[in-house]
């Protein structure tokens, strides 16, 4: 069995209820170790998500460790089959780091998706063009045909806004996103006009952060807040320099009361629409 590319979010979540049970049963990886025939070595790389545990294994550990309920165990199941198992973004990843398929493999199982953006518009709202001005920009050394590969993703991480079951995005954009022409007057303005359909989603709310309210809680930039179904834990991020960052719950709260205190001085869901197609026809004057 091969070990995974890298430890990922679900992983670590599979690895992190283990070795609470294990725990809670007063157990040591010695003692799961050896019900499972398996060195403790083993056991510890299933814990911290290093190593992705087979089923059978799985199954096996739930018994030790009493856990009888069957929704439950389902839950487990479900979940070390997704450390296995390839996304629908398979094929489009090509040169992206496991912190970046997290944050898809996140933006795809959410209820709810919240978040703040003071330079660019999220990704789920972002026209092609506006999309390929934005990652040529910051991707400057990347083929054309990576940058293709990566426009497509995102129109395809786009389609989880539509179906049955979408979830809920509460998105807060800075009025300087609105402002920045990104790719020139005509892109924008062609942006925007995209950006005012999208708010009109029963399941989207766009609210307009704008310029006038000065200091605000969400200095420090860009983020999401991820909830996820029964099971999860609430997941805030954030990009750094160094790389993205992923905090759980109960430390993700304070993205959440940035969050909630930057709402408190927003235009409501109907002014900020008016207010991105005044800036739309502004530009395309």
């Amino acid at each position: 069995m091969a070990a995974v590319k890298w430890v990922t979010l679900r992983s670590q979540w599979l690895g992190q209820q283990l070795r609470d049970l294990r725990e809670a049963n007063g157990l040591i990886l010695k003692d799961a170790a050896e019900y499972l025939q398996r060195d403790p070595g083993t056991v510890s790389r299933f814990e911290t998500g290093g190593y992705p545990i087979r089923r059978p294994d799985l199954l096996a550990l739930l018994d030790l460790y009493g856990v009888a309920d069957p929704r439950r165990r389902d839950e487990f199941v479900r979940l070390s089959q997704e450390v296995w198992k390839k996304g629908w973004w398979d094929g489009y990843t090509q040169g992206m780091i496991g912190a970046f398929i997290d944050y898809i493999w996140l933006e795809s199982r959410s209820l709810e998706i919240r978040g703040f953006d003071s330079m660019i518009l999220p990704g789920l709202f972002q026209t092609p063009r506006y999309a390929r001005v934005v990652i040529s920009t910051v991707e400057r050394d990347a083929a054309e045909t990576q940058v293709d590969r990566w426009v497509k993703l995102r129109m395809k991480r786009q389609k989880i806004l539509e179906g049955k079951n979408p979830p809920r995005f509460m998105s807060i954009i800075d009025e300087a996103v609105l402002r920045r022409e990104v790719g020139g007057r005509e892109c924008q303005a062609e942006q925007l006009r995209h950006l005012v359909d999208q708010a009109a989603r029963p399941n989207v709310e766009i609210c307009v952060l704008p310029l006038s309210v000065g200091a605000h809680a969400c200095s420090t930039g860009a983020f999401r807040i991820f909830t996820l179904g029964e099971g999860f834990p609430g997941v805030g991020y954030a990009e750094t320099p160094k790389g993205a960052i992923y905090v759980e719950s109960p430390d993700s709260e304070s993205f959440v009361r940035m969050y909630e205190e930057a709402r408190k001085l927003t235009l409501g869901p109907e002014e900020s629409a008016e207010f991105i197609a005044a800036i739309a026809e502004e530009l395309s004057r």
